[in-house]
């Protein structure tokens, strides 16, 4: 997808909330009659039946038959999509959206006049029921596009995403495999000794997004007050996240384009940042460290990495299996859970080999790909129990 920053008029803008609104309805809907579904009732409506009532309710009310038929009608093919994801195991289950959260809607059928370029800097596309909405051309748009996206993040800025699949890097033909550990403290190591870390905010931004944070609890609830400081907020925090982005696809761009083989551990992201909190029955412990350690992986952008390395060098990412990577010591081989010294220390207990912690594992995941993993003096190779890490020292690093 490629996204550039749309640039609506006042008036085009409150036509595009609309449409938003219009697509967040019809999902939630979608939602809800999927949620009353239990075994033994009859199966849920699938897109083809619910594309008859929507047909049928945009009949019954002008306000929605006001909206764009496709944009209604796209909500209800990305309910169809999202729930194919979820039975194949790939996603989680679909859930309500709430207003001012994930907002956007597609449209498909663009024909080749309804994107041109009006200046150097300037473009302009055309959205059903709005006309020619601007947006900044700042690299070329794909040719032949098909569909295209509109969003609008917490903070208001408005994007539109044309959908295209741009051409993998190609390999260097070196002959080179690297190995990515993904981590805490360095967001990334690779075994030549290279360090890299995703870019958060900046000391005086974090400070002031700590004032905001206690302002806005003291604020009164749908107060005008509030909605300024949970704007200013949501501006604080999508500046972090696009420097994160930008982050991603520099790094991952160098990597595509240096190495021919890039290995990355296999790693359960969504279930090693699932909360601690567990239920009233059975409350969890250390619920604040583990929320703090979740944070700080989300913030290191791991999943985002492997997905663009994944799109840029494809069929050259090879993911290992992630146990005993961080223990081993790459010299000798050895496995000891004392041999790990701290979080950035690696010191191992049978040859006193030293070494930083990360790019240790690192030249471990890069052996284990290449086919050269080392097997343990004594010990279990890589691939024996889960590797059961201190999460202590993990937790310190925030």
């Amino acid at each position: 997808m490629s996204r550039y920053r749309l640039q609506p008029t006042p008036a085009q803008e409150q036509v595009l909330v609309e449409h938003c609104g219009h697509a967040r309805y019809v999902w939630n809907l979608a939602v809800e009659q999927h949620a009353y579904w239990r075994p033994g009732r009859q199966s849920a409506p699938g897109f083809a039946e619910q594309c008859r009532q929507l047909t049928e309710a945009r009949a019954e009310f002008a306000w929605l038959r006001a909206g764009p038929i496709v944009v209604q009608q796209q909500a209800l093919k990305d309910f169809a999509q999202a729930m194919a994801n979820f039975f194949g195991g790939t996603h989680r289950r679909p859930a309500f959206r709430r207003r001012g959260r994930g907002e956007g809607f597609r449209i498909v059928a663009v024909k080749p006049g309804d994107v041109r370029r009006v200046s150097r800097n300037v473009g302009e596309v055309r959205v059903p029921k709005v006309g020619w909405v601007r947006f900044r051309w700042s690299r070329p748009v794909p040719d032949g596009v098909r569909s295209f996206r509109v969003t609008r993040d917490a903070a208001g800025r408005w994007h539109v995403a044309f959908a295209a699949i741009p051409d993998p890097i190609p390999a260097p033909c070196t002959g080179e495999t690297v190995g990515v550990d993904r981590g805490v403290a360095a967001s990334a190591a690779l075994p030549t000794g290279q360090i890299l870390n995703a870019p958060t905010l900046r000391e005086t931004e974090k400070a002031r997004l700590k004032r905001l944070l206690r302002k806005f609890a003291r604020a009164k609830r749908g107060s005008h007050r509030r909605g300024k400081v949970k704007t200013a907020i949501a501006r604080l925090k999508v500046r972090e996240t696009d420097r994160r982005k930008d982050w991603v696809e520099k790094t991952s761009t160098d990597l595509a384009r240096r190495f021919d083989v890039i290995a990355v551990e296999d790693l359960n992201i969504c279930g090693m940042t699932r909360s601690a909190k567990g239920t009233l029955a059975e409350p969890g412990r250390n619920v604040r460290q583990k929320a703090g350690l979740n944070r700080a992986i989300l913030a290191s952008g791991w999943g985002l990495l492997v997905t663009r390395l994944e799109h840029k060098a494809a069929g050259r990412v090879v993911k290992v299996d992630p146990r005993y990577t961080s223990q081993t010591c790459n010299a000798c081989g050895n496995i000891a859970a004392g041999s790990r010294e701290s979080q950035s220390r690696f010191g191992c207990v049978a040859c006193g080999w030293q070494d930083d912690a990360d790019v240790n594992a690192a030249r471990n995941i890069r052996d284990t790909a290449a086919g050269h993993a080392v097997a343990a003096r004594g010990g279990l190779p890589l691939g024996g129990p889960v590797n059961r890490e201190p999460q202590r020292d993990l937790l310190l690093v925030r």
